[in-house]
């Protein structure tokens, strides 16, 4: 059956925030004095902002946390992560992404986010592509996270089509084992390459082109 959609990753695919991440990760942990590096940052990508901080609280000692404390901590790293989103700008987006995107709904696909992250709105607007995409499905449309579909079965369902008919663009094996969930085609760029589990492989994002003709 032939694609008729794309739903796409942010982080790692249209935009590179994963440094931001990882310092307003850092800092929230260095102020709890939990160890945190990039490693354990690593283990992160793709995933909600309260998984997230689960995984940083498998290294904390101290007195057990209420789940306001945890909210409150999250809410933290947030704030650190949204000052350093205001320092992109459009150049944080290459030609490249935006000349692909571009021709891709000149093909006739639709298009869709479908990012975990609940800033993904804003993120759009400071790199000036928020209306680039027919649809977005972000965190703040989903109760479950990656690996589990819903946030790209909801990026289908907001561009009225079925799952089948819709091509996963992910960097994390977590979005790739997420759109496989979803009944979706899968295309790895990035870190996602090496899991082998993607139905095509891209060496760079024009690479769509070939994918979809």
């Amino acid at each position: 059956m032939a694609l008729k959609a794309v739903i796409f990753d942010l982080d790692g695919v249209i935009v590179f925030t994963d440094q931001f991440h990882y310092q307003a990760w850092k800092k929230m942990a260095d102020e709890m004095n939990i160890y945190f590096d990039e490693t354990i940052n690593n283990r992160l990508r793709g995933v909600s902002r309260m998984d997230s901080l689960e995984i940083i609280l498998e290294r904390y000692n101290g007195e057990p946390l209420s789940q306001e404390k945890k909210e409150e901590l999250a809410a933290r790293k947030n704030e650190n992560y949204r000052a350093l989103l205001k320092t992109m700008t459009p150049d944080d987006v290459t030609d490249e992404v935006r000349e692909t995107l571009a021709e891709i709904r000149k093909r006739g696909y639709k298009i869709s986010l479908g990012s975990s992250s609940k800033n993904a709105k804003f993120i759009l607007e400071r790199v000036a592509l928020p209306d680039a995409f027919d649809a977005i499905s972000d965190g703040n449309n989903i109760t479950k996270s990656k690996p589990d579909p819903e946030v790209f079965l909801k990026g289908a369902e907001f561009l009225g089509e079925k799952p089948a008919d819709c091509l996963v663009v992910e960097d994390a094996e977590a979005g790739i084992v997420a759109g496989i969930a979803g009944g979706m085609k899968t295309a790895a760029i990035g870190d996602a390459v090496g899991c082998g589990k993607a139905d095509y492989t891209l060496e760079t994002f024009s690479d769509l082109l070939k994918i979809l003709v």
